[in-house]
């Protein structure tokens, strides 16, 4: 079951599909407009795929031979009528690398489902139900170890539902505020389970919390600059805390994209994430001697990702 989700993924994909950012692409379009300018349904997406190739042949300085590929997939679908907005997007990304002899690996991968809805309250503000889920396609090892899976497709999967209001003062920037708002973590891999991975109690499959959640998002696009005018520049971020159980230690996902646009088919992007939460146990070089820890020292550390991607883009 798990082989055939990913191979219809990758074939609707087109193969290898970088989340260059967790920004959906209906967030960056819809900034460009009025909101009060559309009316009934508005779709479209974009697709980018990004290829890296390394080629050494009798190279006196040294090096491996690599190849990366890495893509994106984000499609939307917007509805508004009247004093209702409903926002539905689905982002799939995965990346993959083949470096010397080894064989190929995981460089990222993620389906992310959103849905929300909003019935206008007063200016600026509007009542708003929001439907996240989130997980992976594909087991994830600490390479090179590939016996042992560190995560798996639905191991983990996060399910998030947000009641509260949506805060919109111009087309640049929002924030939506749930003070009420429910989160399951699932981990379906038996044997991560039993260890008690991405927080859930060992043996069990499914961590639920209760708590308070804000996602904001700014977005610009029209630059004044004439060398920024092809520029897009997005930074979101998503804060999680649960009520009862260590409401100081805030769940945190932050992410940063600055596109550039070359021409109708190719494009530049610098993405970056930052990642913190308490119940995801890391192992990580402490001690700066190259060697992962185990046992005590592995605890809950700040992750932090870069991607820098050029290749083919293509908007519909």
């Amino acid at each position: 079951m798990r082989r055939k989700f990913f191979a219809i993924v990758l074939l609707f994909s087109g193969f290898g599909i970088l989340a260059f950012s967790q920004v959906t692409d209906v967030e960056k379009t819809l900034r460009t407009q009025s909101a009060d300018s559309i009316q009934g349904w508005k779709k479209g997406g974009v697709f980018s795929l990004n290829l890296a190739q390394t080629s050494l042949t009798n190279w006196a300085a040294g090096g491996e031979n690599s190849f990366a590929i890495n893509g994106l997939l984000s499609v939307f679908a917007y509805y508004k009528m009247n004093k209702s907005i409903w926002v539905n997007s689905l982002d799939l990304g995965y990346g993959t690398l083949k470096q010397g002899g080894s064989g190929y690996q995981k460089t990222d991968d993620k389906f992310d489902f959103l849905s929300k809805y909003g019935y206008e309250a007063f200016k600026n503000f509007y009542y708003a139900a929001l439907l996240n889920f989130k997980t992976q396609m594909a087991p994830g090892y600490k390479y090179p170890d590939v016996t042992n899976k560190i995560s798996d497709i639905f191991s983990p999967a996060y399910l998030l539902l947000a009641l509260g209001l949506d805060y919109k003062p111009n087309d640049h920037f929002s924030a939506f505020i749930a003070p009420a708002t429910g989160k399951i973590t699932f981990v379906n891999n038996q044997k991560l389970s039993d260890a008690g991975a991405f927080g859930v109690t060992p043996g069990k499959k499914s961590l639920s919390e209760f708590g308070g959640y804000l996602r904001a998002i700014y977005t610009k696009n029209d630059f004044k600059n004439e060398l920024l005018k092809n520029v897009t520049f997005t930074s979101k971020v998503d804060l999680f805390t649960d009520y009862a159980h260590k409401p100081q230690n805030i769940v945190v996902n932050w992410e940063t994209l600055i596109a550039f646009k070359v021409n109708k088919f190719l494009s530049a992007n610098i993405n970056t994430q930052l990642v913190y939460d308490d119940k995801i146990k890391v192992p990580a070089d402490r001690n700066g001697n190259g060697i992962i820890e185990t046992g005590e020292s592995i605890g809950s550390l700040i992750q932090f990702k870069e991607i820098l991607g050029v290749g083919f883009s293509y908007n519909f």
